[in-house]
């Protein structure tokens, strides 16, 4: 028998469980859908050698929750206080069968519906929304769909001889194999470094081969990019060991039953080619979005790794499909979080919101500003929300002067921000160098001005000269009192 809903979460990951959350939260209509018969799945293969890149903060110096959550990287956002990750690992870099554990208790404790077992094989459009089908052959309904599945198959690039190379999905975690041996990890990732890092004492020779340069966060401020705690294998690389970074195209791969034949062209040196001989090949190139499941075309960006997505992250190419998670980086454009919990967690909290106002009709929250409290208000939020901050460069809070006065819509992104009010003034954080707050001004969607204020090694914005005054002025051109 079908069952419908207006909401049809697919997906009890983390970000299936936060937006459940929100939904159950405000009395909506939905269910999640899961394969597997507990929830963060994902986790229970990945990352393959046991330690989340997401750093846990089990200390901080604050009192106040909102202020914490600036450092607290795996917790779902809910009014429980005994639900913050830190209580579940004092490590800086957790298992993954703690985020699980983790996982099992926020579902169990908000007793959010989740029908587990239920693995979905085929997604149709319809008129009234979307038809799923399941594997073992009871149909749902959802005027809505919300994909919360993360990343699905691994991404293989195209090269020939691909089919010889041991896939990080699959390969083995234990380093004794590889003692003595001479190892080409395709990647330049942190799952390449991860798996580079777990062999840097065993193996002989390591090289990461990928056309780009790595890319370190402490240079990017993405925390996609690689992390400083592999920094052994970059020493290595530098300091004289065999241990190779590689910045080439790998144009043929090919296996004698015994060894690896690997012919690269170097991307440096003219261009120079090389042939080079190894005891195993790792593939480490990522993941990608499965779209296996849908009947109709969803359209990818190039690269087929992320969806297409509007600006509230609805699919360009199927309406009435949202995504949630991890695929959402489609949209920040490796300005923001989007990629962890720690950022999409505020994405779903907003896209809750947006959905409410859409199929629910309820408007979506705004807070009226008195103008002479203008600048406190905003110097308020830019100090103490964990919203802009972990978001910096992408959610912003969106002042609309209207004929009633101003109104303030929280953690919005601010191209879908730009999109819907046109005039607006935007309050967000920036990353360049240091973290300051930014005030920007858009007339029909242009930007016309804007005023940044100066770091602080605190992320404390209150001075009254280097921060208050300079906002005062701003604000004074702009709507004056």
């Amino acid at each position: 028998m079908i069952q419908e809903h207006r909401y049809v979460v697919v997906g009890a990951g983390p970000a299936g469980l936060q937006i459940g959350h929100f939904l159950q939260e405000r009395g909506a209509d939905y269910v999640i859908v899961e394969r597997e018969r507990s929830a963060g799945g994902f986790f229970a293969r990945f990352p393959r050698h046991g330690r989340l890149i997401s750093p846990n903060r089990a200390r901080s110096w604050s009192d106040d929750p909102e202020t914490r959550l600036r450092s607290d990287w795996n917790s779902l956002l809910s009014d429980d206080p005994s639900l913050l990750f830190p209580a579940y690992s004092d490590d800086s870099f957790p298992s993954p069968d703690d985020l699980r554990r983790y996982l099992t208790d926020f579902h169990t404790t908000h007793g959010l519906r989740i029908a587990f077992g239920t693995g979905i094989s085929r997604v149709t459009c319809k008129e009234e929304g979307f038809r799923l089908e399941t594997e073992d052959g009871d149909p749902f309904q959802a005027e809505c769909l919300i994909w919360a599945c993360g990343w699905g198959g691994p991404y293989i690039p195209d090269i020939p001889g691909i089919e010889h190379a041991e896939g990080y999905e699959d390969m083995t975690v234990d380093p004794e194999r590889f003692l003595g041996k001479r190892v080409l990890i395709l990647g330049k990732g942190n799952a390449a470094f991860e798996t580079a890092n777990a062999l840097h004492d065993h193996a002989s020779t390591i090289h990461l081969a990928s056309p780009r340069p790595v890319r370190l966060a402490w240079n990017s401020r993405h925390p996609g990019d690689v992390r400083g705690r592999h920094g052994a294998l970059l020493d290595s690389h530098r300091f004289g060991a065999p241990h190779a970074l590689l910045d080439c195209a790998v144009e043929r791969i090919s296996f004698d039953g015994m060894a690896y034949t690997v012919d690269i062209v170097h991307n440096h040196a003219d261009g120079g080619r090389e042939r080079l001989e190894y005891d195993a090949v790792l593939r480490c190139t990522g993941f990608r979005m499965d779209t296996e499941a849908f009947a109709d075309e969803l359209r990818t960006l190039p690269g087929g790794r992320l969806p297409a997505l509007t600006s509230d992250w609805e699919s360009e190419s199927l309406p009435g499909l949202y995504v949630a998670g991890t695929m959402m980086q489609a949209r920040d454009a490796r300005r923001g979080s989007s990629a962890f919990i720690y950022g999409f967690r505020y994405n779903l909290r907003t896209l809750s919101r947006l959905l409410a106002e859409r199929y629910d009709g309820v408007r979506l929250p705004r807070t009226h500003v008195p103008r002479p409290a203008l600048t406190g208000t905003v110097l308020d939020r830019v100090n103490r929300s964990s919203a802009l901050w972990a978001q910096a460069d992408y959610l912003v809070d969106a002042l609309v002067i209207t004929e009633h006065g101003i109104e303030r819509y929280e953690d919005l992104p601010e191209d879908y921000a730009v999109e819907r009010f046109g005039d607006l003034v935007t309050v967000g954080l920036r990353q360049s160098g240091a973290v300051h707050p930014a005030v920007r001004v858009f007339r029909n969607g242009a930007l016309t001005s804007e005023v940044r204020l100066p770091g602080s090694v605190t992320a404390r914005w209150q001075d009254r000269e280097r921060h208050v005054a300079p906002l005062d002025r701003f604000f004074d051109r702009l709507l004056p009192l």
